[in-house]
């Protein structure tokens, strides 16, 4: 397909100026803040409804059919950009946080959404973020100098159809595959309580019958993997050890360890049987069962279901970001079922692990279906 190279500032307003606009203060007004923005689709998931006079000042406006396109990190990184749809009388406002693309009659908004999404496009704008860390943006002379192909409209708008064809194919694949970890997690649910309602089950301080791991790995720290607890559960670290790798711990099979600052969004994990051992930050709480009394993976899965949830949720004192160290996780009260119904569960838990690991790789391979699409739908397109 021959196409021409230009500039999007060529083809397309970035963060055009706003018009006059007659409007009564108390009418509903379209308003889409960050949260509104589904990244992974990349549409305007939740848009909310205010009274005129409430977002008249001091957010950014859009219309219908712009582009609106996440400044900020990591927001931009993450894919929060749009078309805009839908918008009430046809114009909204928004966050401050967006840049706002508007198509000229050379381009369809489609093709600008679909080229701004694409990782080589999101990687470009990294290398040119301003401000302090934490605090990035992108600045509005990348996007103007940005360069894309710009087939014939008509190519443009054929292409982008069939675009969104194959994204709302890959998106029900990834529904799917959800829903199935989901019904996999009702089941371990399902396997919790069936246990205390046969075990006789008899309540527990859990510090009666937990043990904490404090010491840290030592000199031998760099024979073993950085581990990590996520709400999907066990993950690789994202950062390398820090200044005293030492002092971090060591997480071996039958391992249960969260992050302290995370459990109540669940980010705890546990090393399995045939699991690779390795160390997790010093800052994190590890933990083992005490033996013939809590089966460990018994008791991850019981933290992980809803009777977990509502133990840790009695003991949190409301902070957003609350750290919850062991000394306090101890006062709360477990259930204990006689330990050899523990294991039965336990042994029926094990079971479902490889059916729930093959869909979790499954979901991985879906997720780097989108931005493999939007890469040979623009071939060479160049970023830069």
């Amino acid at each position: 397909m021959r196409h021409k190279w230009r500039k999007l500032s060529d083809v397309a307003e970035v963060n055009p100026r706003r018009p006059v606009i007659l409007r009564s203060d108390d009418e509903l007004t379209s308003f889409v803040p960050m949260a509104s923005v589904d990244a992974v689709e990349g549409v305007i998931a939740t848009p909310e409804l205010k009274p005129y006079s409430k977002v008249q000042k001091g957010f950014t406006y859009f219309q219908n059919n712009d582009v609106i396109f996440a400044k900020i990190t990591p927001c931009m990184q993450n894919g929060k950009h749009a078309l805009v749809l839908d918008m009430i009388d046809g114009f909204g406002f928004g966050s401050t946080e967006f840049h706002v693309i508007r198509a000229g009659k050379e381009v369809c908004p489609e093709w600008i959404h679909f080229f701004l999404r694409r990782k080589e496009t999101l990687d470009a704008a990294v290398k040119t973020f301003k401000g302090a860390v934490g605090q990035q943006r992108v600045p509005t002379d990348f996007l103007e100098n940005i360069v894309l192909p710009c087939p014939l409209v008509e190519d443009q708008r054929r292409i982008a159809v069939q675009l969104k064809a194959q994204l709302a194919e890959v998106e029900k694949a990834r529904k799917a595959a959800k829903l199935q970890l989901s019904e996999i997690t009702k089941l371990c649910n399902s396997i919790i309580f069936d246990s205390l309602k046969k075990g006789m089950p008899s309540p527990h301080l859990l510090s009666d019958v937990l043990i904490e791991v404090k010491k840290g790995i030592g000199e031998s720290w760099a024979s073993f993997p950085v581990l990590g607890a996520t709400r999907a559960g066990l993950a690789p670290a994202k950062e390398p050890p820090g200044k005293y790798p030492y002092k971090y711990k060591p997480v071996v099979p039958g391992t249960v360890f969260y992050n302290p600052m995370r459990i109540l969004i669940g980010s705890i994990a546990f090393v399995d049987d045939g699991g690779e051992s390795g160390i997790t930050s010093p800052d994190y709480v590890v933990l083992r069962g005490k033996e013939g009394v809590v089966d460990s993976r018994w008791f991850y899965y019981w933290l992980r279901s809803p009777l977990g949830e509502q133990c840790i949720t009695s003991l949190a004192r409301g902070a957003v970001r609350e750290r919850m160290l062991f000394k306090r996780l101890a006062k709360g009260v477990v259930e204990l079922p006689d330990f050899n119904v523990q294991q039965n569960a336990s042994v029926a838990l094990a079971e479902l692990k490889p059916m729930c690991e093959a869909i979790k790789k499954q979901l991985k391979e879906i997720d780097l279906l989108p931005q493999k699409i939007l890469s040979e739908a623009f071939g060479d397109g160049n970023a830069n």
